[in-house]
């Protein structure tokens, strides 16, 4: 029978590493990544909190992400190149890793902080996402770091690009209209449906009466975009 004290338990730092896939030379290294200061309050026994480990992460997040940015999208103009690296390691974007990787299971805090939800909290996941990555290149180096953040990267490739403080579709294919003095694009909902917590909706992009591309996405405003990211795709516009 497991005790409730053994369900509070986070998962060890060795189970994570196993879990993740990271062969750690040094554990503690990770243990430290995982520990907020709440947990130093309520255990003299531990030595040192997750802080400096951030800051170390968040410096080589800069250079890694950078770096991918620059191979990965080499027709991207500089500006655009700083706004999605900036996307890519801003805290929301890191604690949403930190979600798929399941590290709230692993932080060691304090009794307080779990119980007001510390465990998926936007600041606190995303800083802890930061010491990992502080741990990771201490332990095993840049490259390590580059192979932990590739498929992480890769996954969200296609969204970053897409959201309006990169890169927006509409903004390109009115551009594109306007150049070719075909007036103004409409987006049309021509469909929704799910659940009203899951919806999904369909939208048309059009001028006159010419469709140009249809989305669909979670949001009108999403699948809009996705229906100019089509007709831009159609037209051959990159």
């Amino acid at each position: 029978m497991v005790s409730q004290t053994d369900v509070d338990l986070p998962e060890s730092p060795a189970e994570l590493a196993r879990r993740l896939g990271l062969s750690f030379t040094n554990l503690s290294l990770l243990s430290r990544a995982l520990t907020h200061r709440s947990y130093l309050n309520e255990n003299p026994h531990a030595l040192e909190d997750n802080e400096r480990l951030e800051f170390l992460g968040d410096a080589v997040l800069d250079f890694i992400v950078g770096a991918w940015v620059y191979h990965h999208c080499p027709e991207m103009a500089e500006g655009d190149l700083t706004r999605m690296r900036s996307a890519l390691v801003r805290n929301e974007q890191l604690a949403e890793f930190a979600r798929g990787l399941d590290l709230g299971r692993a932080l060691r805090m304090g009794r307080g902080e779990s119980a007001s939800g510390g465990r998926d909290r936007d600041g606190l996941l995303g800083s802890t996402f930061e010491a990992l990555i502080g741990a990771l290149y201490l332990d095993a180096g840049l490259p390590a770091v580059e192979k932990f953040m590739e498929p992480l990267l890769d996954s969200v490739r296609d969204r970053v690009i897409i959201r309006s403080e990169i890169y927006d579709p509409k903004s390109r294919f009115q551009e594109w209209a306007q150049s070719q003095k075909l007036g103004t694009p409409k987006y049309v909902m021509v469909s929704s449906s799910g659940p009203d917590h899951a919806k999904v909706f369909e939208v048309e992009v059009r001028i006159k009466d010419q469709t140009y591309g249809r989305g669909r996405g979670p949001s009108k405003q999403v699948a809009a975009q996705v229906a100019a990211q089509t007709a831009l795709e159609t037209l051959g516009i990159h």
